[in-house]
């Protein structure tokens, strides 16, 4: 058995599909019914007694500075890359905290603390199976190692959330890989995650760490944040900035 010692929190995106609120406030930081989405994230991480918190910042992000303050034992690290490479480069930024790490996007809610529990058994990602048809990553598992995963979904598999565990061993590793791949072969294009669970796929015997549907929600459009808070509904209907 593993335990997350610390967490790296990836926030440094334009959110450009939340567009207008994002002009003006990252996505992280954007309240739903009240509450900004990465408070969700770094409440539910200190309730399971993860306090060493990285979040890895860019655009808009002198708003995210006061976090520090609100929360001991969070540092920010800034993504000089953020508006030219894909979030691979977020990660790089933050790739000598990921031993014994919890890694996670902070533009998601966190409805049920549980979902990151710090103990875990071997590297790899929360997941929710579903039975229907889905467009998000799917993985398929077989005796409790990842043997695949599809990009373009599917049904009848693990739906992948923004959530992952890695052992000291991994986190090295992973580290290596995000080297080679952002400074050698200049792979700046892609996911993080493809870094494990595609260029690098048998170097790493990865899991999944089961949780319930609704625990995590991802919020990706402005539809799915005006779903979730009705105060956003306006914007759908062509209504600007209040």
């Amino acid at each position: 058995m593993h335990t997350v010692k610390r967490a790296v929190i990836l926030a440094a995106g334009e959110g450009r599909r939340m567009r207008p609120v994002t002009l003006t406030t990252p996505k992280p930081l954007v309240r739903v019914n009240g509450v900004r989405m990465i408070d969700t994230a770094i409440r539910a991480l200190r309730a399971n007694g993860i306090r060493e918190l990285y979040v890895v910042t860019g655009w808009l992000g002198e708003q995210f500075r006061p976090l520090e303050a609100e929360y001991p034992g969070l540092t920010l690290i800034e993504n000089p890359w953020y508006g030219s490479c894909n979030n691979i480069s977020s990660l790089y930024a933050a790739r000598d905290h990921l031993e014994d790490a919890m890694i996670l996007d902070g533009d998601q809610l966190i409805r049920n603390p549980a979902a990151l529990a710090p103990d875990f058994q071997r590297s790899g990602y929360n997941a929710v199976w579903t039975d229907r048809t889905t467009g998000e990553w799917l993985l398929t598992v077989e005796d409790g190692v990842v043997a695949s995963c599809s990009r373009t979904g599917g049904s009848h598999g693990w739906q992948l959330y923004s959530v992952s565990r890695w052992t000291a061993r991994d986190g090295r590793r992973l580290r290596r890989h995000l080297e080679l791949e952002f400074e050698r072969n200049l792979n700046r294009d892609i996911y993080w995650d493809d870094v494990a669970l595609f260029c690098h796929r048998l170097d790493y015997r990865l899991g999944i760490h089961p949780m319930a549907p609704g625990d995590v929600a991802e919020v990706d459009t402005l539809a799915e944040l005006a779903e979730l808070d009705p105060g956003y509904r306006h914007y759908l209907s062509g209504g600007g900035l209040t």
